[in-house]
Parts: structure tokens; sequence; C-alpha cells
């Protein structure tokens, strides 16, 4: 399962951009990975672990703009397609990572 999150916050004052800053920041720590700008992307292991991110996501959003979360399979990840650049080959973003026990 993937957890997508796409935002779109204002950076117009410099209180916004601070705001901006915290969240991305806090994302990247919480283990996402940018996919493209203001994409961010996280593997879960379950439906309920990605609901429990969503949650988590709520308590640190900034204020003001637009968060979004979108809620994949493996599968349907994988699936994607690229119509204009190349796929990242980073293993942290592949099924490569995935261990099975």
């Amino acid at each position: 399962m993937r957890l997508m999150v796409m935002f779109d916050l204002p950076v117009e004052t410099s209180y916004q951009r601070r705001a901006y800053r915290k969240f991305r920041k806090k994302l990247v720590e919480e283990g996402f990975l940018m996919i493209q700008y203001s994409v961010y992307v996280r593997v879960c292991v379950s439906r309920q672990s990605a609901t429990f991110m969503e949650n988590r996501i709520k308590d640190f959003m900034p204020d003001e703009g637009l968060v979004q979360t979108m809620m994949v399979t493996e599968k349907q990840y994988n699936s994607m397609h690229f119509l204009l650049g190349k796929k990242k080959e980073d293993v942290r973003n592949s099924a490569k990572r995935t261990v099975v026990l």
C-alpha cells in the first residue's frame, strides 16, 4: 500500500513560507519521498497503517492551502505510466525494498 500526499500551499508571506518548509520537512521525517514537486509518497504495510499516517499528517498540516491524500496498492503504483521523463531508480521507492517474512 502506498500513501500519496499532494499539496498546494501558499508561499506569499514569510509565515506561509515557514509553514510550507515545516510541512515538507515533517513529511520527509515521516519517511515520505518526493516523486514530483508537491507530491510525496510513502510505503505503508496496510490500509490501517496508511490511515494512521493520514491522521499523523493532520496533526502537522498548515492552516492554509490544500493537502490531499490518496491510498493506492503496490500494483496500482507500479502500473504508473511515465509520459515524459524517467523513473527514479531509488531503492527506497521500489518494491525491491519490501521484505516478506
